[in-house]
């Protein structure tokens, strides 16, 4: 149901053990969004998002953001959320910025402080981190200590 409804397989049949039939995918959302048309809605409303999304069509957007079928609760709080924060979501989609590297790099100082169960203090949290970036190199072990 997540899929582009373009890239939905309508050639090849798989055996679908909920139907107890051969079906392709593009037969299985159709009979699933024929229950309720709130989920035909729905359905529709967000392949129009990712068609609007794919344009970088903020006139579309704002179109299926302020669109007025019947959805469930769960995309009615969705498109809430959108109307509120309608310029951000314009912004995401016309301009090239992204915070991906930074979002990247609070996962892996996350993944550090759950691998090492906390650390004594803030300089050792810091320490480490910058062992992973590479940013410092560990100290050569002292030859006095060897001998």
């Amino acid at each position: 149901y997540l899929k582009k409804y373009q890239a939905l397989d309508k050639i090849h049949p798989h055996y679908n053990w909920h139907y107890k039939d051969n079906l392709t995918q593009e037969q299985i959302v159709n009979e699933g969004i024929a229950c309720s048309t709130e989920l035909t809605n729905a359905y529709n409303l967000l392949q129009a998002f990712y068609d609007a999304l794919a344009a970088k069509d903020p006139l579309a957007i704002k179109e299926v953001i302020h669109a007025k079928e019947e959805v469930g609760w769960q995309m009615h709080q969705t498109l809430l959320t959108f109307k509120h924060n309608l310029k951000a979501v314009i912004n995401g989609i016309t301009l090239n910025y992204s915070n991906g590297c930074l979002e990247g790099f609070n996962r892996k100082i996350k993944q550090i402080e759950r691998t090492a169960f906390g650390y004594a203090n803030f300089h050792n949290l810091l320490t480490r981190i910058r062992l992973a970036e590479n940013k410092v190199k560990e100290k050569e072990p002292s030859s006095f200590l060897a001998a």
